[in-house]
């Protein structure tokens, strides 16, 4: 009872950069811990290590850390959003291929803003983020956040854009989204800055890359439902992490780009 007396517990929340099974460590990004520490990037030794089993870089989890007699540790991590190879939604068309975590990514091609056809391919030596929307999407929480964490990251690593750096933006609206409406739109955000692409192409070719991701999407009423991911490719053209949904910040995928650019 005395121990546990003296034990503090506090409840986070935060995006998953780094999983160490062999230290029974988690590198995470959290958002702030009331009365505790402000939101920052840290490494936190995992009392179990079977809560670090299904956890992968891009995971959201929510954990509880324990502070005691000068150690800290973490226990009961949870899921928030994890990306899932079937969410039960249909794409169309249905998804031949799903990129895996560690492994390359096929490659593709599509046309930016400027008429410029980029290949994956290209890019290999940079960090590549990869994100996707459609210019049409009226909900600001969506598509428009999507923007606003990529603007985030060209600010925050804005002398490595084009270098160390490629942001990739992919409309699944691509009957509408063609590069003159993409370069539009871009110049709301004023993102028409070297190393971020926004990218369309044949109803084809913009499934495909979808599928590689796991985005899923289809008309409504005019509209497009559909879900949000985000992927970083590392250097060597494997996938190093992908986000789920879009209740994540524009400062946390920094950080997990962070991880791998050279320093």
């Amino acid at each position: 009872m005395a121990a546990s007396a003296c034990a503090a517990r506090h409840q986070a929340r935060g995006l998953v950069l780094k999983v160490d099974p062999d230290r029974a460590a988690v590198t995470v990004s959290h958002e702030p811990i009331p009365g505790f520490m402000d939101a920052m990037v840290m490494p936190f030794i995992v009392k179990d290590t079977e809560d670090l089993t299904d956890v992968r870089p891009g995971d959201r989890i929510a954990f509880r850390i324990t502070v005691r007699k000068g150690t800290t540790e973490v226990d009961r991590v949870r899921l928030v959003s994890a990306a899932s190879v079937d969410s039960g939604m249909t794409l169309s068309p249905p998804s031949p291929t799903l990129a895996r975590i560690g492994t390359d990514v096929p490659a593709f091609s599509l046309t930016n803003q400027h008429g410029t056809t980029i290949s994956l391919e290209s890019l290999r030596g940079t960090v590549v983020a990869v994100t996707f929307i459609y210019s049409r999407c009226p909900l600001p929480d969506y598509c428009p956040r999507m923007m606003t964490n990529f603007d985030a990251v060209r600010k925050r690593f804005a002398d490595r854009m084009g270098k160390d750096l490629t942001l990739l933006t992919v409309t699944f609206d691509p009957k509408y989204d063609t590069p003159e409406t993409l370069k539009l739109y871009a110049e709301q955000f004023k993102a028409n800055v070297p190393g971020w692409h926004f990218l369309t192409g044949s109803a084809e070719n913009i499934a495909r890359v979808c599928s590689l991701f796991g985005v899923e999407y289809f008309p409504d009423e005019g509209l497009i439902t559909h879900t949000l991911q985000t992927a970083v490719i590392d250097r060597d053209g494997r996938l190093a992490a992908t986000v789920e949904g879009k209740d994540y910040s524009g400062q946390q995928l920094g950080d997990l780009i962070e991880q791998l650019l050279p320093r």
